[in-house]
């Protein structure tokens, strides 16, 4: 009987465990919540509708990856597409935003065959580890930028291409946002990001009222609402089938394909939750969950979902089950009914998140093998191309072009896979094709 209770205990402990995981996953996750919202909305899509969408591609999408992979990794709207949805893809292309979620729809089912019959992984590991680390490092700088560029801290300067703006009330407060948020990431305060974005807030409610001008920049419209779903089932997935859009659906495969798959395998070796043959766990469930996330995004109208990095605040809090996950799944609803509340959330407020987020993304870059210039070059380029060019996908086809052009070239044809070739044929396709 003793040692039943002790089991019962030990059983009812891990639970708990699990669940303070989850929360700790949910903490370091949430900020996705109003900052998705916050780029979605520049592409001309209601902040409501958006908000919702997030919250249910979160919601379903870490369910998923709970009761059927098992796994304790939280899936959300990956940043990095949302910016390449809305820079690249909508304002810069000038497709429509109805459009762009089809084009994610069709990217999400490229992604689900590639997971099912297991191409996928093959694929990634065939891929360049350099390019792998560079792309990554770019949409860092990416995200980054955009940031600056939403705080009105960076602005464009006809002399000089982009210069930084004058130290006005939102641009003071902007900065006051990165100190603070980067003081409670030091201190190793859980949701950093989302405690930073509430005082970011707090302190711009100020402006229009006490100092900078008549016109206020946190408007308050309320807390609750009811759950706007105008989005559902708002893409368009005839007029997404064109030629014009193969960039982008490549894109969206090519980003969300090793970013999902380097994500699974950097948290699996962190928490050791490897199978016997040493595998990631359950890696062809949490590949297939990442993929449908993508289309669960698409359906309910956000840019396409991806597993988390920021899962690994979870893990190191004793998450190792799925468990984790539907802790974390579950906290996400509450938001559903928060979109008056939240959308007084104003760019400023994001924008550190944006910056700061942007920082964590740019770890690889002292992977990168820089003496090794065949290496070191399509590196640069794509690192650089990505924020210059305002486009993921510059960054990713010349990245890999100078890649095989300089193995060619140094008599290193061996290093050159099929899988590359094929990427590579694809990647003079999409510059035919723009």
């Amino acid at each position: 009987m003793s040692a039943f209770n002790t089991t019962n205990s030990a059983t009812r402990r891990e639970r708990v465990t699990e669940i303070i995981a989850g929360a700790s996953s949910f903490m370091a996750t949430a900020y996705i919540v109003v900052v998705n919202p916050s780029i979605l909305s520049q592409a001309g899509m209601p902040y409501n509708a958006v908000l919702t969408a997030t919250v249910m591609v979160c919601f379903f999408s870490s369910l998923m990856m709970g009761l059927y992979a098992r796994n304790p990794i939280l899936v959300a709207p990956g940043m990095g597409l949302n910016a390449f949805f809305t820079f690249s893809v909508v304002k810069g292309m000038q497709v429509p935003w109805e459009v762009a979620l089809g084009a994610v729809f069709w990217a999400g089912v490229v992604f689900l065959l590639l997971s099912i019959f297991n191409i996928r992984t093959h694929i990634v590991r065939a891929i360049p580890t350099q390019l792998r680390y560079a792309i990554s490092v770019g949409i860092g700088l990416f995200i980054s930028l955009i940031g600056f560029v939403n705080a009105g801290f960076v602005i464009h300067h006809p002399a000089t291409v982009v210069g930084i703006a004058p130290l006005h009330p939102p641009a003071i407060v902007f900065l006051l946002g990165i100190f603070i948020t980067s003081i409670l990431i030091v201190r190793k305060v859980k949701g950093a990001l989302l405690v930073g974005m509430v005082l970011s807030t707090l302190a711009a409610t100020t402006i229009g009222r006490w100092w900078g001008g008549n016109e206020a920049v946190v408007v308050w419209k309320g807390i609750f609402a009811a759950p706007d779903f105008s989005l559902f089932l708002a893409l368009d997935l005839i007029n997404s089938l064109q030629w014009a859009l193969v960039p982008v659906i490549f894109a969206f495969v090519f980003t969300g394909m090793f970013d999902g798959l380097s994500t699974f395998v950097a948290l699996a070796e962190a928490a050791n939750l490897m199978d016997e043959s040493g595998e990631p766990r359950n890696i062809k469930r949490s590949l297939e969950t990442d993929a449908t996330s993508t289309i669960f995004a698409a359906l309910f109208g956000s840019s396409p979902g991806t597993a988390y990095i920021e899962s690994a605040v979870g893990i190191e809090a004793g998450g190792k089950t799925g468990l984790t996950a539907v802790t974390g799944a579950l906290l996400f609803l509450p938001f559903l009914f928060l979109s008056p509340l939240l959308s007084a959330i104003p760019a400023i407020a994001t924008a550190p998140a944006l910056v700061i987020v942007g920082a964590y993304m740019v770890r690889p870059v002292v992977k990168i093998l820089w003496l090794e210039m065949d290496e070191a070059i399509p590196a640069f380029l794509a690192i650089v191309l990505i924020p210059f060019s305002y486009s993921i996908t510059q960054g990713i086809i010349w990245g890999f072009l100078s890649w095989t052009i300089l193995k060619i070239v140094s008599g290193r044809l061996r290093e050159i896979s099929i899988a590359l070739w094929i990427i590579d044929l694809l990647a003079l396709l999409a510059l035919a094709l723009e």
